[in-house]
């Protein structure tokens, strides 16, 4: 047995989340690709047999009421809130993170007022964080400056409405300093809007306590809610009265049922929602979110980059010298909850990889994805991982 497998079980066995991976539909399979599609909470296929059979089937329209259906978008937010800093009253849950964003985006510029006609945008975003800025500055009559999040201090002006960043690159893991962007960002005048998909449930955000003005995320990553499970929007708790949605829709009326034809917003951020909730894939989510009951955000972060040192450290000592080339920095400070290793035919490679029981990802044109869900991933899954990674890559394979 390798050193480095004696130490991976010795960690696994005083693991304080260790319990944690049989609240998981699990098998075999080395799954380290959570930060695409987070594992099946044992609980979900109960709870969404009881919303179909029962608060659908025997219930009807009376679930609305007697199954809290109407409540679900801020309810659910609150149970997302402690995972990103928020408190209660500040998330609301519903549509995909791109409508979200759009309406963030169009709601900072409202909020930043006349006078302020640009937009700057993270060059290196995630593709439709970018059509949705563009599409947004042409709505708001805006210009649009993509620049990288290292330039985004010196791209500030008196004429900077709204500045669009990603927490976490989604390709290198790279994770973006958000309390100091954040109040770059107020100094100049802005707001501050945050994409929280690759960060939210794997280590600490603080959207309360650095000020950020609106932020997004989806839940079907680290949160675990399923394919295409409903996102979240944030609004600050002191920007909610003068958020102005540029989708509003009867759901976020203050008289929903009142029929009006003239437009009256919702208190809070109850503004956010627009149309009738996606009640099935909500309710799932809210099934899923029970497994971080106790859980404290800190001891996840502690756990990742502790998976993701070990990873590294395995990968070092496994892989040939010179197949693998880390894009992930080193410094804990920069580090999300992922590696991403550069390698030559990533793709064919990857596809080796899931065959033989590991499944991360691949990114065009050349990049490993491997995330690390530190609720259910373990330090021998990491071991395992970089030694399969290595025999995939070993000259004798070719």
């Amino acid at each position: 047995m390798s050193e480095l497998l004696v130490r991976a079980e010795k960690l696994d066995a005083s693991d304080e989340l260790a319990a944690k991976r049989a609240e998981f539909v699990l098998d075999e399979t080395v799954y380290l690709d959570g930060n695409s599609l987070g594992a099946l909470p044992a609980a979900v296929p109960d709870r969404v047999a009881d919303v179909v059979r029962r608060q659908w089937g025997a219930l009807r329209i009376r679930s609305w009421d007697e199954s809290g259906w109407w409540t679900a978008p801020e309810r659910i937010g609150d149970r997302i809130a402690p995972l990103v800093g928020a408190a209660a009253g500040r998330i609301v849950v519903g549509d995909s993170t791109s409508v979200n964003l759009f309406k963030a985006l169009v709601g900072a510029v409202r909020l930043a007022g006349e006078g302020r006609d640009e937009i700057v945008v993270d060059a290196t975003t995630f593709p439709t964080d970018g059509y949705i800025a563009e599409s947004a500055a042409r709505l708001t009559g805006c210009t649009l400056r993509p620049v990288t999040p290292a330039e985004v201090p010196e791209a500030l002006s008196a004429r900077t409405a709204a500045v669009l960043l990603n927490h976490v690159d989604y390709r290198t893991g790279r994770l973006h300093d958000l309390p100091a962007l954040t109040a770059a960002i107020h100094a100049s005048g802005a707001l501050a809007v945050w994409d929280l998909c690759h960060s939210a449930g794997a280590l600490p955000v603080g959207l309360d306590e650095h000020g950020v003005d609106l932020a997004v995320g989806c839940t079907y990553k680290y949160l675990n809610g399923g394919p295409g499970s409903p996102a979240y929007l944030y609004v600050r708790h002191d920007h909610q009265a003068r958020f102005d949605s540029p989708l509003p829709g009867w759901n976020s009326h203050a008289e929903p049922f009142g029929m009006r034809t003239d437009y009256e917003p919702a208190a809070g951020a109850l503004r956010g929602r627009v149309g009738t909730p996606d009640i099935l894939s909500m309710l799932a989510l809210e099934a899923a979110l029970e497994v971080w009951d106790d859980v404290p955000i800190e001891a996840v972060r502690a756990k990742s980059l502790a998976l993701t040192d070990f990873f590294l450290e395995c990968v070092a000592e496994y892989v040939p010298p010179g197949r693998v080339e880390s894009l992930t920095p080193a410094a804990h400070a920069e580090r999300g909850s992922q590696v991403a290793l550069r390698c030559d035919e990533a793709g064919p490679v990857m596809k080796r990889l899931i065959e033989r029981g590991v499944v991360g990802d691949f990114r065009h044109p050349d990049v490993l994805r491997f995330g690390f869900t530190p609720l259910y991933v373990g330090f021998a899954d990491v071991e395992r991982a970089a030694r399969v990674l290595a025999e995939t890559l070993s000259p004798a394979r070719g």
